[in-house]
């Protein structure tokens, strides 16, 4: 028999002891926002909730219904751009970090 982990309970463990993992996570969800994979980032963005503040708190911070932001960061939510904003906003406050956009030439 295999020996498996929980992906969540894993991305969970390794927040705790390592926050440059959740900067991480946090830019990722930022890149694939703008690259255009909205679904993974949302999902990326869920876990990332889920392992740091949770939805009640991060409801609390965003001033929005914790069961509307689930709804928005599953894999098939439609957030608002105001809603990212305040959810990506929230999170760098959390993690404290800055976010920032590069171009790269191609």
């Amino acid at each position: 028999m295999a020996l498996t982990r929980d992906f969540k309970h894993t991305v969970v463990e390794r927040v705790e002891r390592d926050p440059a993992f959740a900067q991480a996570l946090l830019d990722e969800a930022a890149t694939l926002f703008l690259n255009g994979e909205p679904e993974t980032a949302r999902l990326i963005l869920r876990d990332l909730v889920n392992a740091t503040i949770g939805f009640e708190q991060l409801g609390a911070l965003t001033e929005k219904p914790s069961k509307s932001l689930h709804r928005m960061l599953s894999s098939t939510g439609n957030p608002s751009m105001d809603n990212l904003a305040a959810i990506f906003r929230a999170m760098r406050e959390c993690l404290n970090v800055q976010l920032e956009a590069h171009s790269i030439a191609t």
